[in-house]
């Protein structure tokens, strides 16, 4: 994220109510609880370039968007599959995962026509601004909070994830 969005971030929280409750201890299990192979999977995963290149002179709203999703939107976090150590496979981006909830599968985001390559850019931004898609079908499961929270973006940014997520690579859904 850039800094001035982690200030602003910062900020945000600080001006929050203080909350009075006790937070528990971590329980993770081997291998999550030793530290240092926290830093080993780091060096593994860890990349803090784009997974989407972009030429320096590509359409403002098409960088603005991919900071947004790539970033603090952290859409892969769900949207992307995971290797047995728990890093997203790339060669999978955005194309859909096991839900982390337990049941079924979060869907996958990327052109595919299976997916939202039937869908205009206004489709998507709709979607992320009401949760209702082009067929009227509601947004559901834990992606209600994120939609929620995405409909208090700006037009400008909803449209810039929705170009984002038009521009990424076309991927079949998962089996």
């Amino acid at each position: 994220m850039q800094v001035q969005d982690v200030v602003d971030l910062k900020a945000y929280i600080d001006s929050l109510p203080p909350v009075q409750h006790e937070v528990g201890g971590h329980e993770l299990g081997f291998p999550w609880n030793i530290r240092r192979g926290i830093g080993l999977w780091k060096r593994l995963y860890l990349d803090a370039s784009p997974h989407l290149p972009l030429a320096d002179g590509a359409d403002p709203a098409l960088l603005r968007g991919r900071y947004l999703a790539e970033g603090p939107g952290h859409c892969t976090e769900c949207h992307t599959e995971r290797d047995a150590f728990g890093g997203v496979v790339p060669e999978r981006w955005l194309a859909g995962a096991a839900n982390p909830d337990g049941d079924g599968r979060v869907p996958n985001i990327t052109p595919h026509a299976s997916a939202l390559g039937d869908w205009s850019a206004k489709d998507i931004a709709y979607y992320l601004e009401s949760g209702f898609d082009p067929d009227f079908d509601t947004v559901g499961s834990s992606m209600v909070k994120v939609q929620e929270n995405l409909a208090r973006l700006s037009k400008d940014d909803r449209a810039a994830i929705a170009a984002y997520l038009k521009a990424i690579p076309a991927l079949p859904k998962a089996d």
